[in-house]
This record gives structure tokens, C-alpha cells and sequence, in this order.
């Protein structure tokens, strides 16, 4: 029997299911995205290319994913990118969704060019998808021109030089013409320089032409503040077309609400920007032109708006005033304010201070929906126009009110003379006595009383009015999702605690494994901490499930996980001044590993155990090995420190030989471990012995290791090497003889 094919909304689901699996485990981006590549193609139904283009661009922005990984994952999307913006009649949406992922691929794959010349065919297809979308720019419905201003503002940040002197030290996302080599086979770093400064130029022609659409003004001017911080040789350019910028051009025509929206939005677009430069770089030389162009748009804008505002406050409470009722005889000059009494019953202190009978007005809530410097600011203006008559007497409304309620308040009860269960209010009980029963008097009556309406024996309260018992309900359940979310939570407002303090002035002594993990509040308790919830805390608690219908099936996300995955993006932010974090965390899974496979060896029943230490110990490796250079030390201080050291580890020492100028790190470093960590000193040679063979221009330093330690392997390889020259050169003279 065929399988039935399932509908649009069910497939839609069942990616949505994936999408949230990702947002909750970041390491399953690559498996998810290389699944439903197939699916979102160009050939695929809108509903699913709408799904797929929206996804893709929330990935490559997500900051979740190493940037490493992203490079990655970009050359397996590029063609697929392709191939849908080229199409002529493809969706808004989609389109939409592609040019953001393109903006967000864009200084990856200029990356990846650099260091991969021979990949010309990724550089053409990344070439072809800027050359469509820069065409449709000036064509295209607002919402797509928003997105081609984004992209544009990519390329010229990767397309220009950056202020960073050392980009392989820097941040990893600042990707600018610095990083490309004189000499490179494909990149002409003149001509992409040619080309960022024209798509500058297009970008601000917005500006030059005092356009009135206020979608693409206020994107371009969102878009010039990372250009002004990142690029500086781009920002005179920039402020002079910003401070000849008229964002009230359109306040000459005709006065529609359209329009003051449009004015207003454009306008405080503007002045935010230049505030915000302002504020940035109080040392910019055209600092006084910045303030002198705020003050007069501020000026101009209260021109336009605040007489029109006035005119029609004044005529609005006229009407509001006559409409009411019809004043007789003369006006009093005084501020006039309705202060009505409060109603019997209990008040809240916002009751006593509230005069306003708008229902809308009094459910407001000021601290849910307003700022609190922005409250703060208003209340301080209102506060300082308001007239002084008015609020002298709104105080003593207030007091008023106070003192009525301070009144009303009931006598406090004599609970010696006051009757028990009786409530003052019920006006028809009338007890015999208001004598207090004594103890007897009370166990006595509860005996006799019927037996169809049983009641708990309590000891009564003599000495007092005692309150009952109240217990809190319990908290509802939290399923597996929710609590894995609410400690990722936690984990996250740890780690941001954790960055806000320094590093010790004077390094400890490290205790070893066994010890206290907050014996202090600095950083070090908190990354033992962390490091041990990662490993400890779910140790044989996260083992896979032996249920059939789990086959196939995404596992959940795992606390665990998170925090590791959030261990590892903290140590390579800084990997040099955190190398430390790395060999402490990576000590621990090696514990956790040893101590899991101890007890899962005396079960009756054996089950495989989840090996971390290597897959993370790789995992970092893979992170900081591409921006290491040929006098780092980090590399032998991670090896050396390392509690054990497999040939996976060994293997991606080995491709440091790639690359000409880090041979030597590559071979010291082995030679290091050779010396001083006997365990693994097979293994090293074992890797020097590689190098020898795989790279020929390693070999005059390699021979210096190998011939103090296995002379033979030398000796052989050399006996090898001079015989295949004999035969060659034999045969060579043959066939020319």
C-alpha cells in the first residue's frame, strides 16, 4: 500500500518542527539545512520556497553559529540562491528572503575566496547573485529596495579597507580588502574598491535627491551608522550628504496625514543618526555643523507641527466645554479641576491619586508601555509647565482624600470581648452575650454539633485574631522543552555575568579536579560551575532512548548540550586569553567520559556511553586553528595541557602543514609533546613521520626531529628516495639512447 502523500500545511509543520528544534540546539543548523535544500529549490511549490528563504536568511543571521560553520554552510546554499533570484516571476517573499541571506553570505564567501583561490566557480555563482539583485535595486516594490540597501551596505563594508592593522587577530566578522593578497589569482582589490565606493554613491543618492519615499530614506539612513564606525574613510562622504539632507522637503506640500507621518519619520531618522554620531565621536571635527543642523530641524519641525497641534487642542476643549453645559454669569480665572470623592470600599494608593473618570486612562499602565527615562523626562516637563494654582489644589484633593479614608477605617476589634464567627456587617445576628467563651465552653459546642456537617477540630485562638493557613498551590509541571528552555535561560544570564568580570590580578594555584566549585565569586568559581553542569550535572541522564518509534526522529535538545555549545562560542571569542577555560572545561569531560565508561562497564547490561572530550577537544581545535599564525604559542600550551591527546588530534595538527608559514609551529609543537609528554611520544613521531612523507617541504626540519628518535625510519626513507632516482634516471637514459 502507497504512502499517503501529506498536504502543504502538513509539510509546512513538520519544517516548522525543525526550525524549532535548531532555535533550541544550534548544532543541528547543517543537518536541517542540507535536508530541506531539496525541498525549498526552485522547481518547490511558494509555500515551501517562502518557508526555505525565510529560514535561510534567519540562519545566516542568527549569531548562534560559528562563523566558521556559516562559510561553510554557504558554499552548499549558493546555488540554490542562484537559481531562485534569477527567476523573473518569483515571489516577493521569496525574493525578499534570499537578498537577506545573500547580504549575510556575501562577506563569507569573499572569505572563503581568499583563502581558497582554486574555487572559482563559488566566487562566479556569489558574483552572478550580486549582479541580479543590484539590477532589480531601483525597480523593485519597497520592501525588496529595503532589502538590495542592506546587501549593498554588506558589500561596501567588505568591499573597503578596515581600520583593524591585523585582520587574522581581529574580529572574525570585520572581512575587508585588508585580507586580500597582492597578488591574488581572482580578487582585484582596486577594482572591488571602485566598486563599494559607486554602490556608496547609489546608496546615498537617496539622500542627494531629497527623495519623498520614506521607506528607502529611513533604510538607507539605518544603514550609515556601521558605515561611519567601521569604515572611517567613508564618512565625511557620508555627513555631508546627511547634513545637505532635507527630511522636511515635504512639509511645502499639501498636509495630509499620509504626509505628517512620512515628515515626522523621515525627520526623526535623521536627527537620531546624527545624535548618535555625535555621541560616538565627541572629537569629530564637524561636531558643531552636527549640532547646529539638530537644533534647526528641531526648530523647523515645531513650526510645522506644534501651531496645527495647538490650534486644534484649543478648538477641541472649546467644544468639549459647550457641549457639556452653558456657563451663567462670569468665568473665574482660576484653573478649574473635578476632584470627586471616593466611593465606599477598599482603594488602592492609585485610586487616592487619580482624578480622571476615562476607564481607558485609568488602566494604563505607564511602567509596562512607557520607558522609564522617557516617563521620567515627560513628568519633569509636565510638572514645570503645569499651573501652580492647579496643582496646589489637585495636592490638597489628595490629602482630602487621605484624611476621608484614614476616617473611614473600623475600630479595631477587642478579641476579648468581640463574639467569634461573627462578622461585623450582619446587622441581623444579635448574640445573647458578648462575653468571650472560655476553652470548654467551645469543645463543648463543636460536640454537640450535627454529625452530617463535620468540622476539623482546631485550638482556638484566645490571645488573638489569628489568620488561617494559606498555602500556595503547587507550580504547574514543566515539560522537557520548557525546562531545557528556562536553563538555557539561566546558563545565558550566567555567562553574561561572567564576562563583566576581570580576570584575577594575581593567578591561584589550581586545586585540581576535585575542587570547590563557588568557593568564590570571581571567574574562575563561575566557569567551574558552568563547565560542571555541562558535565556533571546530567551525567546518565541524557543517554538515547531504545524505543523504536524514536528511530529517525530528531533527539531533543539537551541542557547539557547548550551549555557546552555556549562553552565553546566563549572560549573562541577570546580563544587566546581563554585557553585556560578550554583545558579546565575539556578536563572535566575527560573525567566525566573516564567516570561514565567505569559505570556503565559494571552494569549488568552493557550500553554505549556518549564520548564528549574528543568531539568538543576537535571542535576547538577546528575553531582556533585557522587564525593561528607562525609565532603563536597558544597551540603547544592547549596540547601540552590537554589530559589526553588521540591520533584525531594528531591529524589535525598535520594540516597545519598546508600552509608554508605555519610548518614550523606544526613541527615544534610535536617535537615539544615528543620531549616532555612520554605517554603520546609515539603518536607524535608517529605525526612527524606524515609530515616527512605527505610534505616534501617539510622534510629538512622533519629529518632534524626523526634523526635523533628513529633514525631507521630515516634512513630507510632516504634509501627508498635515492633508489627511485637511480631507476628513473636508468630509465630516462634508455629511451633517449
Amino acid at each position: 500500500m502507497a504512502t499517503p502523500q501529506l498536504s502543504v500545511q502538513d509539510q509546512i509543520r513538520q519544517l516548522e518542527g525543525a526550525r524549532k528544534l535548531v532555535l533550541g540546539n544550534a548544532s543541528y543548523y547543517t543537518q536541517v539545512i542540507q535536508a530541506s535544500l531539496p525541498i525549498i529549490g526552485p522547481s518547490a511549490q511558494v509555500e515551501f520556497r517562502r518557508w526555505g528563504a525565510e529560514f535561510l536568511a534567519e540562519a545566516f543571521a542568527t549569531p548562534a553559529i560559528a562563523p566558521g560553520q556559516k562559510e561553510t554552510l554557504s558554499l552548499l546554499v549558493l546555488e540554490t540562491l542562484k537559481l531562485l533570484v534569477e527567476d523573473v516571476n518569483q515571489d516577493v517573499a521569496v525574493l525578499k528572503g534570499v537578498i537577506q541571506t545573500a547580504a549575510s553570505i556575501y562577506p563569507l564567501a569573499l572569505r572563503w575566496i581568499i583563502n581558497n583561490s582554486y574555487d572559482t566557480p563559488t566566487w562566479d555563482r556569489m558574483t552572478d547573485i550580486k549582479t541580479r539583485i543590484l539590477r532589480i535595486w531601483d525597480t523593485a516594490p519597497p520592501n525588496i529596495r529595503i532589502c538590495c540597501i542592506k546587501f549593498a551596505q554588506r558589500v561596501v563594508l567588505a568591499q573597503t579597507q578596515s581600520i583593524n592593522p591585523e585582520p587574522r587577530r581581529g574580529d572574525l566578522l570585520d572581512i575587508s580588502l585588508i585580507m586580500i593578497p597582492p597578488n591574488h589569482p581572482i580578487l582585484d582589490a582596486p577594482k572591488l574598491e571602485a566598486e563599494a565606493s559607486g554602490l556608496l554613491d547609489r546608496m546615498l543618492g537617496v539622500l542627494q535627491d531629497n527623495s519623498s519615499d520614506a521607506l528607502v530614506v529611513d533604510a538607507t539612513l539605518n544603514t550609515l551608522s556601521i558605515l561611519v564606525r567601521n569604515r572611517p574613510a567613508t564618512s565625511n562622504r557620508i555627513l555631508n550628504t546627511v547634513l545637505n539632507f532635507n527630511p522636511l522637503k515635504l512639509a511645502n506640500s499639501p498636509m495630509t496625514p499620509k504626509t505628517k507621518v512620512l515628515v515626522k519619520s523621515m525627520e526623526k531618522t535623521t536627527r537620531m543618526l546624527l545624535m548618535h554620531l555625535s555621541r560616538r565621536n565627541p572629537q569629530n571635527p564637524q561636531i558643531g555643523r552636527i549640532q547646529q543642523y539638530v537644533e534647526r530641524l528641531m526648530r523647523s519641525r515645531a513650526e510645522i507641527f506644534d501651531e496645527g497641534n495647538r490650534k486644534r487642542a484649543m478648538a477641541e476643549q472649546v467644544d468639549g466645554q459647550d457641549s457639556k453645559r452653558q456657563r451663567t454669569g462670569a468665568t473665574s480665572s482660576n484653573p478649574q479641576i473635578e476632584i470627586t470623592p471616593l466611593k465606599p470600599g477598599p482603594h488602592t494608593l492609585a485610586d487616592v491619586f487619580t482624578f480622571t473618570n476615562n476607564d481607558g486612562l485609568k488602566h494604563f499602565s505607564v511602567g509596562d508601555n512607557v520607558p522609564a527615562p522617557l516617563a521620567a523626562k515627560i513628568s519633569v516637563t509636565t510638572i514645570a509647565r503645569v499651573d501652580p494654582q492647579l496643582l496646589d489644589r489637585a495636592i490638597q484633593g489628595v490629602r482630602d482624600r487621605l484624611a476621608a479614608l484614614n476616617a473611614a477605617q473600623p475600630e479595631p476589634i477587642n478579641p476579648e470581648t468581640a463574639p467569634l464567627d461573627v462578622e461585623e456587617d450582619e446587622d441581623d445576628y444579635e448574640p445573647d452575650y458578648y462575653a468571650a467563651e472560655d476553652t470548654e465552653q467551645i469543645l463543648n459546642k463543636l460536640d454537640s454539633s450535627p454529625a452530617e456537617q463535620p468540622r476539623e477540630l482546631e485550638k482556638p485562638a484566645l490571645g488573638g485574631l489569628a489568620l488561617p493557613t494559606f498555602t500556595l498551590p503547587p507550580p504547574p509541571r514543566l515539560n522537557p522543552d520548557q525546562a531545557v528552555k528556562v536553563g538555557q535561560g539561566s546558563i545565558t544570564r550566567v555567562f553574561s555575568t561572567m564576562r563583566t568580570l576581570e580576570d584575577p590580578a594575581v593567578k591561584k594555584t589550581k586545586a585540581g579536579i576535585n575542587r570547590l566549585a563557588a568557593s568564590s565569586y570571581d571567574r574562575d568559581s563561575w566557569i567551574t560551575v558552568i563547565t560542571r553542569l555541562a558535565t556533571r550535572a546530567n551525567a546518565g541522564l541524557d543517554g538515547p532512548e531504545d524505543e523504536e518509534d524514536t528511530k529517525g526522529v530528531f533527539p531533543p535538545p539537551q541542557l547539557s548540550d547548550s551549555i557546552r555549545e555556549m562553552l565553546f562560542h566563549y572560549v573562541l571569542e577570546e580563544f587566546r586569553k581563554r585557553i585556560e577555560v578550554a583545558v579546565s572545561w575539556l578536563s572535566e569531560e575527560w573525567y566525566n567520559d573516564k567516570v561514565q565508561q567505569r559505570a556503565a562497564a559494571s552494569l549488568p547490561v552493557r550500553h554505549d556511553v556518549a564520548i564528549n572530550y574528543e568531539k568538543w577537544a576537535l571542535r576547538l581545535l577546528d575553531g582556533f586553528i585557522p587564525y593561528l599564525h607562525s609565532q603563536d604559542k597558544v597551540l603547544t600550551r592547549f596540547l601540552s595541557e590537554l589530559p589526553e591527546l588521540t591520533p584525531s588530534v594528531f591529524s589535525r595538527i598535520k594540516t597545519l602543514c598546508r600552509d608554508p608559514s605555519l610548518v614550523n609551529l606544526a613541527l615544534t609543537t610535536l617535537y615539544y609533546l615528543v620531549m616532555l609528554r612520554p605517554p603520546v611520544r609515539d603518536l607524535a613521531l608517529d605525526a612527524i613521520q606524515d609530515i616527512w612523507t605527505d610534505y616534501e617541504d617539510t622534510r629538512p626540519l622533519a629529518a632534524k626531529f626523526l634523526q635523533k628518535w628513529r633514525p631507521s625510519f630515516l634512513d630507510a626513507a632516504q634509501k627508498t628516495t635515492s633508489g627511485n632516482e637511480v631507476s628513473v634516471g636508468a630509465s630516462t637514459a634508455a629511451v633517449v639512447s
